[in-house]
């Protein structure tokens, strides 16, 4: 969707340091899932897209049973009044205690590898979390399927595109459509079977995603997939939203930048793709 200056919102231009664009001009939308800055370069008019794949956080989000609730509550707000000198004044706050596991979140070598080098997501690279990527459309499989790979290669094809090195790639499930605020979010959910997560290893990627709790169904299959991540030196991200809005699509960038929590095992993400 392409938004357009509203007269009550403001508008900044603001030079990118970058050698392919310059003059770009942010346009802040109502909050939305999708939304879009105009940009010129050279003089020719055009725009970046940008697609929210974060999932809110709120109070008691749906979380992994093996991961600590969200709690979120009000520290303090606008009813306490405080001074200072001759000035009146108030503020709102709040007081938030999750596991680096909450919420869209990515997760770092250190999660599944006993090894004393594993990387915590305070030490793994920036650069890899902001990617190429492609969108796999997998969406018509069973809840608690463990997709193959010839089931992956179909989506690869009907996708028209290929998986490069370094890429991240997002597994569209339907997962959110079919479970997000039912019992069976956290137990009925497809996922990746062992020899997939292999298959997109041995393609050279970074990182994949998908909209569960867990990269493969619940039980043994999930811990064996998180092994095999650390055994190939690949993560994924878990609880992503919005990825039936990037099938079909072609390839855009990811952007998924983890907070810089020290020995942190994950860490929550605002997750975003962009289309130029």
């Amino acid at each position: 969707m392409k938004d357009t200056l509203a007269p009550q919102l403001p508008d900044f231009v603001c030079r990118l340091t970058t050698p392919h664009r310059s003059d770009v001009r942010l346009v802040f939308p109502p909050p939305a899932v999708t939304f879009s800055l105009t940009t010129e370069r050279h003089g020719v008019p055009g725009t970046m897209e940008f697609i929210d794949l974060s999932r809110e956080i709120f109070h008691r989000t749906q979380t992994h049973p093996n991961h600590p609730p969200m709690i979120m509550t009000v520290w303090s707000d606008h009813s306490d009044k405080r001074v200072a000198g001759n000035t009146v004044f108030s503020s709102k706050a709040l007081s938030i205690a999750f596991s680096d596991h909450c919420g869209t979140h990515v997760d770092a070598p250190v999660h599944f590898d006993p090894r004393p080098d594993a990387l915590s997501i305070d030490e793994v690279p920036l650069e890899n979390f902001y990617t190429e990527a492609i969108c796999l459309d997998l969406s018509h499989v069973p809840l608690k399927h463990a997709i193959t790979v010839r089931e992956m290669q179909a989506a690869l094809e009907d996708s028209r595109h290929e998986i490069r090195p370094r890429d991240t790639v997002l597994i569209y499930m339907a997962t959110n459509d079919r479970l997000l605020g039912k019992p069976g979010y956290l137990h009925d959910f497809p996922g990746l079977a062992l020899e997939s997560v292999h298959w997109l290893a041995d393609k050279g990627i970074l990182m994949f995603g998908v909209e569960a709790i867990s990269p493969a169904p619940e039980g043994e299959a999930n811990f064996l997939a998180h092994m095999a991540c650390a055994e190939r030196g690949i993560t994924h991200m878990e609880c992503l939203a919005n990825l039936d809005k990037l099938v079909g699509r072609g390839r855009f960038r990811f952007i998924g930048f983890p907070l810089r929590i020290r020995g942190g095992t994950a860490s929550p993400i605002r997750a975003v793709a962009v289309f130029e």
